[in-house]
């Protein structure tokens, strides 16, 4: 036993054994593609990927598997469906809420977002669009990370709409809107405070009416504050070795379109099914969301599109990935055909790495030789 956990209380080392135990063991596992598998577990085993795992290939699942201990305290080992906070994977799925809203007439993307929220600074308001906003092209500064890192108790706070955009999201603009890029979690304080007028509900319900009931998703949905209160829910660590350290990033009410989303691997696949197969958008409010606005970035709205090398060829694929806290989640889909990764961790780990692991998963769905 290390000495740094001698001393510890006996709940906490019987949960550290538990988890050195699993991560030198695959968790529940389905495997069709007999490739994804050991790649899958011999990265969980050398690099210690504490997390879920699951390839999809021609709209069916190829492997899943999952490795590690999802609590470590209770010792409750990971699942295919544990949940994780899925970080900014949240501003893509507001951007397709947002884009119901604009397919049912409601918003227009390009109009002034003054004409949804009337009390916005005139002198702005009138050049800010919700394209802008949900590329991050906006220009709005981001002021809430700035106070956020200054007092890192104001993620504890809730605040009504109108009292955080005018806290949050209303300095002097930082660029015309359109002409650059800056990744302000800010922009997303605006985009809530105008859906949740326009339809006249709360975001949590838009997002079980848009998306988790038409499409059956059991174990996603909103959270704020800490997400330890969500059943079924990960516990975020900084380190599992060579002691078990606890890690949150409380989200506040305000920013749930900005990170307040949680999701299984399972379910995020279903997502992405029922948007890319046209069950929640039409294919050209599909084509509208994909356009790439920043191409530099490869920003198009809430999230990106990127050409990656994919076994062997060049391929389109709609780019997300997600942290906050101790959490990493992504998810890749191949435009043109639907091949899969998606890869969720809890243990605040490498995100280059996880990307590697996702790179070797996707080349392997179409029977390629890769290694992460």
């Amino acid at each position: 036993m290390p000495s740094s956990v001698i001393g510890a209380p006996p709940r906490v080392l019987t949960a550290l054994a538990v988890a050195l135990l699993t991560l030198l063991l695959p968790g529940q596992v389905r495997a069709e593609c007999g490739k994804c598998k050991d790649i899958a577990e011999k990265f969980a085993r050398e690099e210690g990927f504490n997390g879920t795992v699951l390839v999809t290939r021609n709209g069916r699942e190829i492997y899943s598997g999952a490795f590690g201990t999802a609590d470590a305290e209770a010792g409750t080992p990971m699942t295919p469906r544990t949940r994780f906070e899925a970080g900014s994977i949240s501003k893509w799925v507001a951007a397709i809420v947002t884009m119901r809203l604009v397919e049912q007439g409601r918003l227009a993307l390009d109009a002034p977002i003054t004409t949804y929220l009337p009390d916005y600074r005139a002198d702005t308001g009138h050049r800010l669009t919700l394209r802008w906003l949900m590329s991050h092209s906006s220009g709005v500064p981001n002021q809430w990370d700035a106070a956020a890192k200054a007092d890192p108790t104001l993620k504890q706070q809730s605040l009504d709409n109108a009292t955080a955009v005018r806290t949050y999201a209303s300095g002097d603009l930082a660029f015309e809107p359109g002409t650059d890029w800056d990744y302000s979690h800010s922009n997303w304080l605006i985009v809530k405070a105008i859906v949740e007028r326009v339809s006249g509900q709360p975001y949590a319900a838009l997002v079980r009416t848009v998306l988790s009931f038409p499409l059956g998703l059991r174990d996603s949905g909103i959270f704020v504050g800490d997400s330890v209160h969500v059943t079924g829910m990960a516990a975020g660590y900084a380190a599992l070795q060579p002691v078990v350290t606890p890690r949150q990033n409380p989200v506040p009410d305000f920013m749930m379109l900005a990170g307040g989303y949680y999701t299984s691997v399972g379910d995020l696949q279903r997502l992405m099914d029922g948007v890319f197969n046209h069950r929640v958008l039409s294919p050209a409010s599909v084509a509208t969301l994909m356009d790439v606005v920043r191409p530099a970035q490869n920003y198009a709205l809430g999230g990106r599109v990127k050409t990656l090398p994919v076994a062997g060829k060049p391929r389109a694929v709609a780019w997300e990935y997600g942290s906050n806290g101790a959490f990493r989640v992504l998810a890749w889909r191949v435009l043109e055909d639907g091949h899969s990764v998606i890869l969720a961790n809890n243990t605040s780990f490498d995100h280059m790495r996880i990307g590697d692991l996702a790179t070797a998963l996707l080349d392997a769905s179409y029977g390629e030789p890769a290694s992460p």
